[in-house]
């Protein structure tokens, strides 16, 4: 009868996984996998043909990770793009590592800035729809504008130099749309 195996694929990729959001992916190496999830470096190559491809695994985790927390966040905004800007900065500050994975370090997976944003509900094309029925001529531009503060806003957090409440952030970057629609 075949031993059982009790080193899952699940096992590796959720311990890869945490490792992440944990540590950072630059630290998700087979040595260290296999020493968090209590076994050797075999099993993670028994189920990933290489380290590549676990990676690509953890990246995709990650997407799907972002998509689930942007759906079920807080909606409280009343301008377009608030909700986008308020959910990705709030993911920068509570899941900086997986932040800095997804959209900072150009990570091991195929999908751009842009894509994992507007995701596969169309996050981006939502709001830039809602810009142009608010009367918005040009509502890529807006976006466009928009995202640089929204995004530098967010990179702020990671190092420390953004402390803004939500109140005072959900303020900010609505007051920000009525300046940048005035233009």
């Amino acid at each position: 009868m075949a031993r059982k195996e009790t080193i899952t694929i699940d096992t590796i990729l959720d311990t890869a996984f945490a490792m992440t959001r944990e540590e950072g992916f630059s630290n998700v190496t087979a040595r260290k996998v296999a020493a968090k999830a209590g076994c050797s470096t075999q099993p993670i190559f028994r189920v990933y043909k290489n380290m590549e491809e676990l990676w690509n695994a953890v990246y995709e985790r990650a997407v799907a990770f972002y998509q689930d927390y942007y759906s079920l966040f807080p909606r409280t905004g009343k301008k377009p793009f608030s909700n986008l800007g308020m959910a990705y900065i709030a993911f920068a500050r509570e899941e900086k590592h997986l932040f800095e994975l997804l959209f900072l370090a150009g990570g091991p997976g195929t999908k751009s800035m842009y894509e994992v944003l507007n995701g596969e509900n169309g996050n981006v094309v939502y709001e830039i729809n809602l810009a142009r029925v608010a009367g918005c001529s040009d509502p890529g531009e807006l976006f466009m504008k928009m995202w640089i503060f929204i995004h530098g806003a967010a990179c702020m957090t990671l190092t420390g130099d953004y402390d803004l409440s939500d109140v005072e952030t959900l303020a900010m970057l609505e007051s920000s749309y009525e300046a940048f629609m005035a233009r």
